[in-house]
């Protein structure tokens, strides 16, 4: 399955859920309103953001009713200036007003924490510019959000790790002892599965050096500081043939992330981008229609 197709799945699927989960066996409080009634809402942010989530706001309304609108201000990944003085629209949204007051919270509430995944990843990305780092999310996720949050990162301007455990080698520090250590490891996934690049957790300089000795592709450097990091990108270039790829890790903050760009890595991941999402400021103003 194509990565599109893939997506276009879980974003129903995403929806159907939240969708259920709200509505239950009906909204009362809509059918409140007569069944012929049309409104105009208007989707407003609060605060300055970068936008994301709009395939799942779209989805949200087909849903419920095909006969709703939504007509967008913005696109996906575009920076957003707003203030509680000077509200941002994002969108539009005529049709049925029924299906738009049943449909509010849930399309606000993916937007929200999408939008809130996007604008910290652009954050992480400004911080390191100039620089040969690029930033990557992690497996740290809302559960059944994966793909959600990993659009939402691209959306910000970051790079996706693996999606899962099932398209990638990355043998940690649980796996290593598991294994019988670095070594042992690397050797047996090197033997189960030729050709696909292998990474490794490494927590100090001589893990490093032993990682490179077996031709470990790819190293994630777990809490290394500063000098370690310039030490560990030195001892690459003079140890690694070729040299591997390197991966900065580990209570990584937007203060500390620039000096860790800088010492040359390659990579550097940040699980509070999909971890610890503050949510947007939306709002969704209605109008109704003769």
């Amino acid at each position: 399955m194509k990565e599109s197709e893939q997506l276009t799945d879980v974003i129903r699927d995403n929806v159907m859920r939240a969708l259920d989960e709200d509505m239950g066996s009906g909204d009362l409080t809509a059918d409140l309103v007569a069944a012929s009634a049309n409104a105009r809402a208007i989707v407003i942010a609060r605060e300055s953001m970068t936008i994301a989530g709009q395939p799942w706001v779209n989805e949200v309304f087909r849903q419920l009713d095909p006969n709703v609108f939504v007509e967008w201000v913005c696109n996906d990944g575009d920076p957003i200036s707003a203030d509680a003085d000077a509200d941002a629209e994002i969108c539009i949204i005529t049709g049925p007003a029924r299906a738009i007051l049943s449909g509010e919270r849930t399309a606000l509430n993916f937007m929200q924490l999408l939008s809130g995944t996007a604008t910290t990843t652009a954050r992480y990305v400004r911080a390191v510019d100039e620089t040969k780092a690029r930033v990557l999310d992690t497996r740290k996720t809302i559960p059944g959000m994966r793909l959600a949050q990993k659009y939402a990162v691209r959306c910000g301007g970051g790079n996706n790790h693996r999606i899962g455990l099932f398209d990638a080698i990355l043998i940690k520090e649980n796996h290593i002892v598991s294994c019988g250590g670095i070594t042992a490891a690397v050797k047996t996934a090197q033997q189960k599965y030729q050709g696909l690049p292998i990474e490794v957790e490494v927590e100090s300089i001589a893990e490093l050096e032993e990682a490179l000795s077996v031709g470990a592709d790819r190293l994630l450097l777990d809490n290394f500081n500063i000098a370690d990091l310039q030490a560990a990108v030195d001892i690459n270039q003079e140890k690694g043939r070729p040299p591997a790829e390197l991966e900065a890790s580990g209570g990584i903050t937007l203060d500390t992330i620039r000096a860790i760009a800088e010492t040359g890595v390659d990579y550097i991941s940040i699980g509070a981008m999909t971890k610890d999402v503050s949510a947007v400021d939306l709002s969704m103003r209605f109008h109704y229609e003769d």
